[in-house]
């Protein structure tokens, strides 16, 4: 069972809220899931060559997987024992926010197009002789749906930018998020690619700022709270100074 944190510093004020321990097991196994997932399906669709839809897709699924990697060098370099610097406190929550923001909201921007450009696909898969053209029509919004859990994940304090930024700007990330993976998906179905990159630019951008700013400010709140924070006092060392302090009596 684990011990409540300090939130009181020794100058009177309150400590830092820092993100709780996770486990880094876990996250490593997320990372392999992360990098090998996206990776297929971007070799998958440079593999079939088709249509011109694909091309940003095949890039947001490599960013995804890429980024996975980044977040596995910010997991190895975790470490709370002995020895441990500021920067190793932190790594498993450096970690999670570039898996975040970096790997899971590219890959839930490339899903919705990737499903409708493969389900049309006449390179994976031939027509029949004589076959309709049978529109899935709303059913192919049905993958952009997992955007909801992540904007749940987010905002119920599950995610780590949580932690790093206040509720309302909390707020206006997430909508972002869902308003640009919508937007650059209705551009894609329009085939006004130009827009689409856009669109898709710009929720890239803000990523990577969001990813930056929190690491840095990780760092920061860790600082803060290793040169505040009350050293707890060793129960055993206390109790063999009372017992050598009675015999000399």
């Amino acid at each position: 069972m684990s011990k409540a944190r300090p939130t009181i510093g020794t100058d009177g004020l309150p400590l830092p809220i820092m993100p709780p321990d996770r486990d880094v097991r876990v996250w490593s196994k997320l990372v392999r899931v992360m990098f090998y997932t996206p990776g297929f399906m971007a070799l998958l669709l440079l593999k079939t060559g088709e249509p011109a839809g694909f091309g940003i897709t095949v890039e947001l699924l490599m960013l995804s997987s890429a980024a996975a990697v980044v977040a596995g060098l910010f997991v190895g370099t975790h470490s709370t024992g002995g020895g441990a610097d500021v920067s190793s406190k932190v790594g498993v929550a450096s970690c999670s926010l570039v898996m975040e923001l970096l790997s899971a909201v590219p890959f839930l921007c490339a899903v919705p197009p990737l499903f409708h450009q493969l389900a049309n696909s006449t390179l994976l898969h031939a027509r029949a002789p004589g076959a309709v053209d049978v529109s899935l029509g709303i059913s192919e919004f049905l993958p952009a749906v997992a955007v909801l859990p992540f904007m749940l994940y987010q905002l119920a304090g599950f995610g780590t930018l949580h932690y790093i930024v206040p509720r309302a700007v909390n707020w206006v990330l997430n909508l972002g998020i869902f308003g640009l993976i919508v937007a650059s998906y209705a551009a894609n179905r329009m085939a006004n690619f130009g827009a689409e990159k856009a669109f898709v630019g710009i929720l890239v951008v803000a990523m990577a700022l969001t990813v930056t700013y929190g690491v840095l400010k990780l760092r920061q709140m860790q600082i803060a709270y290793d040169a505040r924070c009350p050293v707890k006092k060793d129960k055993d060392k206390d109790k063999k100074k009372d017992k050598e302090d009675k015999e000399d009596e």
